[in-house]
Parts: C-alpha cells; structure tokens; sequence
C-alpha cells in the first residue's frame, strides 16, 4: 500500500527578489515495507521533499497524498493531526529532551493524546530496540548510538505509518551506524511501515529497498 505520494510538485522559495525552484515536477512514492533512500549534492531538493512528505511545507504546485487522501490544501491544524497520527520522524541529531528520562522522551509525542496511555509501548519499543535496561536513563548517559535507538523508538510511539530519518546516522561512526541501519531495517518489517531517509551516507544505500537520486530538484 502507497504511504505518500508527491505527484508533479513543485517548491518555489523568494530569496532577495529571486525565485529558487527547490524542486522541479517531482513524482515520489513510498509504500509500506520499504525502505527509500534519496540521495544527492547538497542544495539537491533533499530536505525540501522531507519537509513536504513529512507535512512541514506545501507544495508551490502539484499534489500531496497521504493514504490516497489528497492533503494538499489541508489547514495548518488538520496538516499537525495527521502529521502527529500518521508520521515519524528521526532526525540526526537526536533532538532528545536532557531533562527526561528514555523512556519520558519516547512518550513526548502521544502527550496530546489523553485516551491513550503510551507507556508500555514506549518500554516495549525501548526494549525492542535494545534499551530495555536503559528507561531511566538521561540523554547525558546514553551513547550516540543509544541516543538515536532512542529518537527511532519515539518516532514509533504513535504507530505511524511512515518514518522520516533526516541524516539519521550523521552523527553516528560507521560501526554504530550499520547498527541503526539494522534496527530501521528490522523495525520497518514488525512495524509495517515506511521509512523515507535523506542522507550523504552511502552505508544507507545497502539496506534501501529503493534509491532516489536528487539533482538541481530533479529525480534523476
């Protein structure tokens, strides 16, 4: 099943009186069980289509679907519903909250959600994901790679059906990478789900189900 599609968009940004086309007549898709990786220079158009597949942005033209349901002209409101319901999302540099514990940090996402207690889910994702002994534990005393097993157990809680990783082993060596890609890996079979990953790492294209090439706002 198709998770998002982009058909024919694009994202025009004024700067200084100049009109930038960020991305160009892109059609992208992603599908549940699949693993996309878009790759390019930097200034290719790869955080632009994060930000529009991940709700964060319109399109200047063109259509966005999540589910089959056009939401391009969604509200603001109704984008952040579907956003905190439907989307996860992994970002390089963790983004964990100091003063929480692992566990707290998983659950920060499903606190607007008050007919729902998320707290055994959040254990249960720590522990899938290696953390089980690690629930209240401060970000200071965690690894990197424990950080970001973290940050990906917090894109699950709300049982999205697609997860967006910016760079997500950016900040990662090589060895602890491959271990993130690993658990991604895993987790989008249990899960079901879809996993967008905007990267530089070239490690990231050895467990992609699918490569996207980004140039000049093009999919090449």
């Amino acid at each position: 099943m198709t998770v998002v599609r982009l058909e024919d968009v694009v994202k025009r940004y004024r700067t200084g009186g100049e009109v930038i086309a960020a991305l160009a007549g892109v059609d992208f898709t992603a599908a549940r069980g699949e693993m996309v990786t878009v790759i390019g220079p930097s200034g290719s158009g790869k955080s632009t289509m994060l930000n529009l597949v991940g709700l964060l942005d319109t399109p200047s033209e063109g259509t966005v679907r999540l589910k089959g349901k056009d939401v391009t002209d969604f509200s603001e409101d109704e984008l952040t519903e579907e956003r905190r319901s439907g989307i996860g999302f992994v970002f390089q540099a963790f983004h964990l909250l100091p003063m929480l514990t692992a566990v707290e940090n998983v659950e920060v996402p499903s606190i607007w959600d008050t007919t729902q207690d998320r707290s055994d889910r959040a254990a249960d994702l720590l522990d899938r994901v290696g953390l089980g002994d690690r629930l209240e534990h401060t970000p200071n005393e965690l690894s990197g790679g424990q950080k970001q097993r973290v940050a990906i157990a917090r894109a699950l809680i709300n049982e999205p059906d697609i997860v967006l990783a910016d760079e997500p082993t950016g900040n990662l060596d090589q060895d602890t990478g491959r271990t993130i890609l690993e658990e991604l890996t895993r987790l989008k079979r249990q899960e079901e789900i879809a996993i967008v990953a905007v990267t530089h790492d070239e490690q990231l294209i050895d467990y992609a189900d699918r490569v996207v090439r980004l140039v000049d706002g093009v999919i090449r």
